[in-house]
């Protein structure tokens, strides 16, 4: 039997939701995956639905979520189900729930010099075969800073200061750009990437999300047969 994936889009239309998703659905379909592609956090209400899941991919920015909206995904992840996304689609996407919050590893709170900004994003080698032969790379977009969960694997990082603001004082900080962690049995992958959809035309940085995506499936299988 086939893996399958729901990938749920909207939000703010400055993070190009429906390219991105449309993007990680070529991605996921190349892989193999049966896709189903929502653009209403309504795509989340049916529990036993998501349960079925191998990937829950959401490229949601700056919205709110119902609470019957939400539980259904922290439960269907604790469960096995794989979650994993980038930038503001995934540690942007619901403010005021601390719960997204709390499963997704991170929260967006600063990007200091917008968008255009050139920094370095360094793997960090040994850390998982995720990176593996992954060189560092330059990328000239958002630079997030985010307040982040000390559970998470981090992957790669990049190094604060680049632009200048009140940060600055604090002197030199590696912030994480991609980690994984756990929520009960379940896989979860974040990639802080990914502002604009041509972000991942930089080869390293699409590999990035499709070695994630596939990683995060996995555990379906994984906590199945535990």
């Amino acid at each position: 039997m086939g893996r399958s994936a729901l990938v749920v889009q909207g939000g703010w239309d400055g993070h190009e939701p429906v390219q991105v998703s449309e993007r990680f659905v070529g991605i996921l379909r190349a892989e193999g995956f049966s896709v189903e592609l929502s653009d209403t956090l309504d795509a989340f209400l049916d529990a036993e639905k998501l349960k079925s899941l191998d990937l829950i991919v959401p490229v949601w920015t700056m919205g709110q979520i119902k609470n019957e909206q939400c539980k259904p995904v922290l439960e269907a992840v604790a469960s096995g189900v794989g979650i994993a996304g980038c930038h503001g689609g995934m540690c942007d996407s619901f403010r005021e729930n601390t719960e997204w919050q709390f499963m997704t590893g991170g929260q967006w709170v600063a990007h200091p010099g917008n968008d255009g900004t050139m920094h370095r994003v360094n793997m960090r080698r040994g850390s998982s075969p995720l990176v593996e032969g992954l060189e560092d790379f330059d990328v000239a977009t958002e630079q997030y800073y985010l307040h982040v969960d000390p559970a998470n694997e981090v992957l790669a990082t990049c190094t604060f200061p680049v632009a200048d603001g009140y940060h600055v004082s604090n002197g030199h900080v590696v912030m994480p750009v991609a980690w994984t962690k756990r929520w009960g049995r379940g896989r979860v992958y974040y990639n802080s990437l990914g502002h604009h959809n041509d972000v991942f035309d930089i080869p390293a940085a699409c590999e990035m999300m499709r070695r994630g995506f596939l990683w995060a499936a996995e555990g379906k299988q994984l906590a199945v047969r535990s």
